[in-house]
């Protein structure tokens, strides 16, 4: 009898420690999944909260999408690629709401040439951080806005006003990194620009980044760049 009772009590406790282990498992592994989820569609909507589209680069659709109407759209497409964005401002008109607009599409503002009143046209930049905006230059590298603007603002928003702005990069000895930060600048261009160097003049950066690019194209990206004299 006795040996029956603890034969009986062995195997009651092995079931209670199995179904814990198993109902334990369970909830994990969804939980983890669950989680998983969400944060890619928080990452996601974050991602598309946050993006600014450029207007020099933008595609018909996009532009469409927008809201504008289809013969601005049209005006966009041909008289781009713009060379400031005060050139794209006097193309939208008063009519719009401009405030909402840019929240969405911008042509990037040169952060060592640009007037200070001119960053007032960043959505959410007033007096103080346009000031600020001028203060620090002349800039040698998006890190430098980052350091010094990050002394005002969040990481978050310092990340959403870097859709608004470049910083001009010397051809011969920017770094991989400060080329890719230009707008619409990718890994395969900014190996181009430098596979060519040393450059002598700008006539050869047109001539060599030409070979890749559309005329339009070329004058856009020629506009983040120069050359020490």
């Amino acid at each position: 009898m006795k040996i029956a009772k603890m034969l009986f009590t062995a195997i009651v406790i092995s079931s209670m420690v199995f179904g814990c282990q198993s109902g334990g498992e369970e909830p994990s592994e969804g939980g983890s999944t669950e989680q998983t989820e969400t944060s890619t569609a928080e990452d996601a909507t974050t991602a598309a909260a946050g993006s600014v589209l450029n207007a020099n680069l933008a595609t018909e659709a996009d532009l469409n999408n927008l809201g504008l109407s289809s013969d601005l759209v049209a005006q966009v497409l041909e008289q781009r690629p713009f060379m400031t964005m005060n050139a794209f401002d006097a193309l939208i008109g008063a009519d719009q709401n401009k405030e909402e607009l840019y929240r969405k599409v911008f042509v990037p503002f040169n952060l060592n040439t640009t007037a200070e009143a001119d960053f007032k046209m960043i959505p959410g930049v007033g007096d103080r951080m346009a000031h600020e905006f001028e203060e620090y230059r002349p800039y040698t590298s998006i890190q430098q806005f980052r350091r010094e603007i990050g002394k005002y603002v969040d990481e978050e928003e310092v990340a959403r006003y870097e859709n608004y702005v470049f910083v001009p990069v010397e051809l011969n000895t920017a770094s991989e990194e400060d080329i890719k930060a230009l707008p619409g600048v990718g890994d395969r261009m900014a190996h181009e620009f430098e596979e060519y160097r040393p450059y002598t003049d700008l006539r050869q950066f047109r001539k060599e980044i030409g070979k890749y690019v559309d005329e339009k194209e070329l004058a856009r990206l020629e506009r983040f760049v120069y050359l020490k004299q």
